[in-house]
């Protein structure tokens, strides 16, 4: 067996900074299955063979590194290549991690938050690498497996993380990305004037000043015909995995993840008839900011600066070409109840009785 190797990303100032209802877990040994969704479902692959394995932890959180470097130990005991380094606002390992192998990559581990596995969501998704994504110092963790399932003694119906994986007794979700160019003019066989940013919760097209909150003015056009000019603080356009967060926060929908589609949400419209709009995901969506004399508006993916939007220039958001694959261990997993537990609705707090039983 080849000797297995251990690689420390350092937390360098000078890295590049980028900036569904799942189903239950069947108890079958072969859990490749994704909840109903109009994508094509994945296939019975293969058990994860762990030969390539990158780790990334949340940058500034003592407890998710152990975390991290007790995992690598046990990988690399397996025989297993390992890369592991932090992420965060001013750490970004991916570029490092894609450049460092010429193997694929079997399996990225991400322990932190939410924030942490979207990042590796617009790094991974492009190369079709699977993410297990664990609650290791994060929030809410709408995306994120418990810690508890990930801790070298917790078993899973006798199993072990490892062997879990391993013995091919896992699902894979995957979930609806978008991505974004820039360009000049209303040329629409022209080429990009930007590189293609993605987002796996959305795309915000706002203003930002260091002295002052701007109001601003979006013309948005689906498919070239135009739908409204929203005068206000910005637009969100999400996916249905990011209508739970600034989405639903701007009084936008609550769309289920196994869905396909596009929401449009004004955020802190001057106008009461400035509403919401869930669209299909074959649309695409342009953005114009008008009258921005200071050149203030950007764009923001997964709540990161993307880029300056000059005068001129439209922002085109469609349905991206990849998806992230999210990895499930939970063998009772339901959408459902992560919306009552994670937004506190009353009945993960209040159980009352039923008598649905028929006679």
């Amino acid at each position: 067996m080849e000797q297995a190797s251990f690689f420390l990303v350092s937390q360098s100032p000078h890295l590049p900074v980028s900036p569904s209802p799942r189903l239950p877990v069947s108890p079958s040994p072969h859990l490749h299955s994704l909840p109903s969704t109009p994508y094509p479902l994945l296939p019975t692959l293969y058990p994860v063979q762990l030969q390539n394995v990158i780790i990334a932890h949340k940058a500034g959180d003592r407890g998710s590194r152990n975390l991290a470097e007790k995992a690598a130990k046990q990988l690399e005991q397996m025989g297993c290549h390992v890369m592991m380094g932090p992420s965060g606002a001013k750490d970004n390992p991916y570029p490092v991690f894609l450049a460092s192998t010429s193997k694929p990559i079997d399996l990225a581990i991400v322990l932190g938050g939410d924030g942490t596995a979207l990042t590796a969501a617009r790094h991974l998704s492009p190369d079709g690498i699977p993410i297990l994504a664990i609650n290791a110092g994060g929030h809410l963790g709408f995306l994120t497996e418990p810690l508890e399932l990930f801790n070298s003694e917790s078993l899973i119906d006798g199993e072990t993380v490892w062997e879990r994986l391993t013995n091919d007794r896992y699902a894979i979700e995957r979930r609806m990305m978008l991505q974004a160019h820039i360009y000049d003019g209303d040329d629409r066989n022209a080429e990009p004037d930007s590189e293609k940013f993605l987002a796996l919760n959305d795309m915000c097209i706002k203003p930002a000043a260091a002295d002052r909150m701007i109001t601003s003015i979006l013309e948005v056009e689906i498919d070239g015909e135009i739908i409204d000019q929203y005068q206000g603080d910005g637009l969100l356009v999400s996916t249905p995995t990011g209508s739970t967060c600034y989405n639903v926060s701007a009084n936008g929908p609550i769309v289920h993840s196994g869905m396909a589609a596009i929401t449009i949400a004004p955020i802190c419209p001057l106008s009461l008839s400035s509403r919401p709009i869930v669209i299909p995901p074959g649309s695409t969506v342009s953005i114009w900011p008008l009258g921005d004399y200071e050149l203030n508006t950007k764009l923001w993916n997964d709540g990161v600066l993307a880029t300056s939007i000059w005068p001129g220039q439209r922002v085109d958001v469609r349905m991206a070409d990849c998806q992230a694959k999210f990895i499930i261990l939970r063998d009772n997993y339901s959408y459902y109840q992560t919306l009552r537990e994670k937004l506190l609705w009353a009945g993960s707090r209040i159980r009352y009785e039923h008598h649905h039983t028929r006679n």
